[in-house]
């Protein structure tokens, strides 16, 4: 019995090395494919423009090659079409949009990512256009949540060699912004270096430290040098519920091509209880200014901050603070909600700016859908700003 068990074991073994590539053809006939469709209405009312309705879909496509010897390499192709593209304004792109609100999901169809991959087993290296998502996506993201994704043209390597640590490189040679190639801000030309590192080997929470030097031949006034650390994690407090924390300072300056000339700071304080039900937390957000120059962040996923209207994806000369208060839930039949409440006053007087409501309530269904239902409602507080109130329904289907 046990020699037989034995050759089953082997013969299980011996089918599983066989089954691995070989040769090029067989990692592109063992790989996979992946789709991604998202159908989205997006409806805007801002102050002083027409309402915006954008009815779009985004298709994604690509083909992952099976690992050979280490390498292996991905292909995604994008598409955005809109069923009235000039419903709402695409960017600027539409002339047909002019006076409407913006929504910047513009019709395009490129490629999303391809790159060359080798991995070394606690060593990465990728080359060529990939996504890239640093901590909370704070500083570096792929600015997820509009149709087409941010991408970058990019070596990064990282490194997991030191216990409990992860290191981070990348020289970031293009980025393919989310207004599509067509736009006159859609790439930006690059010649950026990321460093993070992260330990998690501190009981309690994870340690980043970090310096993102970025610098852009066609957007100067966004080139600039940030180096900042964090500190979050998650403590005991009594039975199933946990203490939820995190800090974040950064300083920054001006960096390559830029001409300006400034120093500002950075802070991210965040606070709350997670539950089995859900969480509650409360957040204070400063980013500051400095002659006249707001705290950049031009590489973040900037609408999972600061309020979902988007009014502040630019920080104002004046700087800003942003305090809030956010609850998440896990409702009956798989339900969850997240809900924000925001006031934001400018860093540099004080003077308070507008309040925003956010709300999204969500649900998968089976294996590949989910259904997202969103609002967010802006109330100036300030006749600089808009009135904005917008909506979302969403279906989105990932194999």
């Amino acid at each position: 019995m046990i020699l037989r068990t034995s050759c089953l074991f082997l013969a299980v073994a011996g089918f599983a090395v066989a089954a691995a590539p070989t040769s090029l053809s067989e990692a592109i006939a063992q790989g996979k494919v992946s789709i991604h469709a998202r159908l989205r209405y997006e409806g805007v009312e801002q102050t002083a423009l027409r309402d915006a309705a954008a009815f779009t879909v985004r298709t994604r496509l690509g083909y992952a090659t099976a690992p050979l010897q280490g390498w292996k390499a991905l292909l995604e192709a994008e598409n955005v079409t809109a069923i009235d593209g000039d419903r709402y304004s695409q960017a600027g792109l539409n002339p047909g949009g002019a006076g409407r609100a913006v929504v910047a999901d513009p019709e395009s169809t490129e490629i999303n990512q391809a790159f060359l991959a080798y991995d070394a087993g606690k060593t990465q290296l990728t080359l060529g256009r990939q996504r890239l998502v640093l901590d909370n996506a704070r500083f570096i993201g792929d600015v997820g949540w509009r149709q087409n994704q941010q991408t970058f043209d990019a070596a990064v390597v990282q490194d997991k060699s030191l216990a409990g640590t992860t290191l981070t490189y990348g020289f970031l040679h293009q980025i393919n912004r989310v207004f599509g190639d067509r736009h006159a801000q859609g790439d930006w030309e690059s010649a950026s270096h990321v460093v993070h590192a992260a330990y998690a080997g501190i009981p309690g929470g994870t340690l980043t430290g970090y310096a993102y030097l970025l610098d852009f031949d066609n957007s100067a006034a966004n080139s600039c040098a940030t180096y900042g650390a964090s500190w979050q994690g998650t403590a005991p407090f009594g039975g199933d519920t946990k203490f939820l924390y995190r800090a974040e300072a950064a300083w920054q300056t001006e960096y390559g091509s830029s001409a300006l000339h400034y120093q500002a700071q950075y802070l991210g304080l965040e606070a709350g209880l997670g539950f089995k039900s859900g969480s509650v937390a409360l957040g204070y957000e400063v980013l500051g200014e400095d002659n006249n120059v707001g705290f950049k962040t031009p590489l973040a996923t900037l609408h999972a901050f600061n309020g979902w209207a988007d009014l502040f994806l630019a920080t104002p000369a004046a700087g800003l603070r942003d305090s809030y208060a956010k609850a998440g839930a896990n409702l009956p039949a798989g339900f969850s909600l997240l809900a924000f409440f925001h006031r934001f006053e400018l860093d540099r007087t004080g003077a308070k700016i507008g309040d925003e409501w956010d709300a999204q309530l969500a649900r998968k269904f089976g294996k590949h859908f989910t259904a997202t239902a969103k609002y967010a409602d802006f109330r100036r507080a300030s006749p600089v700003f808009p009135d904005v109130r917008k909506i979302w329904l969403q279906l989105e289907f990932v194999y």
